[in-house]
């Protein structure tokens, strides 16, 4: 007697194909959700950095102090290193002085990975305008907009 299963030969091979595909793009979908939560998150962390450090002149030593407090609570999460807060606090501060940007609540931002938008940070030395940046990464660029503001 035999333990091995024989799969049913009707529509059942093609089928699985299917089922896998299927599987596959509900684990992309999942990914892509996170991946935008936080990034949303990170947002307005950024955001909030920014607002309580200005609101309450919070000295260098605020963000030691948030990591410490955040990696206490949170071991398993990897981004809440002081370095990983320095980055959140300078990209939404680099983002939010574009208007086309800032006006969207980063809507744009969300659907590239965090660690692009680290990627990005060598770029921003190098370009001589926000604009250009925003090409460089395809975001917020209308063709018929830059065409109008090119007067053509």
């Amino acid at each position: 007697m035999t333990s091995e299963i024989t799969a049913p030969a009707d529509g059942y091979g093609q089928w699985l194909v299917e089922l896998k595909a299927r599987y596959r793009q509900v684990q992309l979908k999942a990914a892509v959700a996170v991946n935008t939560a936080m990034l949303q998150f990170y947002w307005e962390l950024g955001a909030d950095m920014v607002a309580k450090q200005t609101q309450f002149a919070w000295g260098s030593g605020f963000l030691r102090q948030l990591s410490a407090d955040l990696m206490r609570e949170f071991p398993e999460v990897k981004g809440f290193s002081k370095r990983n807060l320095e980055q959140i606090r300078r990209w939404y501060s680099f983002w939010n002085a574009s208007p086309s940007i800032a006006q969207q609540a980063a809507s744009q931002l969300m659907g590239i990975p965090w660690g692009h938008h680290l990627a990005s940070e060598a770029l921003r030395g190098q370009l001589p305008s926000i604009e250009q940046l925003e090409r460089e990464l395809g975001l917020g660029v209308d063709d018929e907009a830059e065409a109008g503001r090119a007067g053509v």
